[in-house]
């Protein structure tokens, strides 16, 4: 974990409600696709978790969703505003356990986790399927930016607007696939879990106090106990997965 200020370069709308920030500073924190970011804004008392969507030497890019005062205050920052950021935060997605033909598997917010990792899998020469989920057309961001790096895309619609009709589960029919990674909304992480042929990783979202493993307010239960959502996670192996009803 490492503490440094960001300045923002670029603030941008993708769809009605999602904003793609890119910031430059000292990135050398991360090392995985699947960490996140936790940033401080002013007037908050918690920071604000965000995945990393992807990173260089020195800029940092995330996507975020406007769901509350800390977001919708983001979206709101020119280029030249300073963020106080921790960056290198939780585990992130393991490269060796993809074999030849992985699949990444994201739904709204967690879909831009999947584009580093999408890139570090195609530099290794995978071959990669990415099923991207939404509500509704005009929901969908990153279709192109996917497709750009090589990746094959398959977009889902819970109302058939574009691409298969109903969730990535339905998508994921069929497919032939070594590993899979998946970033989403709980249920929607219950449902791969339960169609899915083969292992895979899965990118938890959970409301955070500290975001670095001090508070324990992000525990969830394992088959081997008890870990923290922000520090031994997000990231978790299917089989050590427990739901809770």
């Amino acid at each position: 974990m490492k503490q440094s200020i960001f300045e923002i370069l670029s603030n941008e709308a993708l769809t009605d409600s999602v904003y793609q920030m890119v910031l430059g500073g000292d990135t050398a924190a991360i090392t995985a696709p699947g960490q996140f970011v936790n940033i401080q804004l002013d007037g908050l008392f918690l920071r604000r978790p965000i995945s990393v969507c992807d990173y260089d030497g020195n800029t940092l890019t995330i996507v975020y969703k406007v769901v509350g005062k800390g977001t919708e205050a983001m979206s709101k920052m020119a280029p030249g505003h300073k963020l106080d950021v921790l960056t290198g935060l939780g585990n992130g997605y393991d490269l060796t356990l993809a074999g030849e033909n992985p699949l990444l598997i994201g739904g709204g917010v967690g879909v831009p986790p999947m584009y580093n990792l999408a890139k570090k899998l195609l530099a290794l020469h995978k071959n990669v399927t990415v099923i991207l989920g939404f509500n509704t057309k005009s929901e969908i961001f990153y279709e192109e930016n996917f497709r750009k790096l090589g990746a094959k895309v398959i977009v889902a619609t819970a109302d058939g607007s574009c691409g298969v009709k109903g969730f990535v589960t339905d998508a994921m029919a069929g497919l032939d696939y070594s590993y899979f990674y998946t970033c989403g909304p709980e249920p929607m992480l219950k449902a791969v879990y339960k169609a899915s042929a083969t292992s895979g990783s899965f990118s938890f979202e959970q409301r955070m106090g500290c975001g670095f493993g001090a508070c324990m307010g992000c525990s969830c239960k394992t088959i081997t106990g008890y870990k923290r959502i922000c520090k031994e996670g997000p990231v978790m192996q299917k089989e050590e997965i427990l739901w809770e009803n």
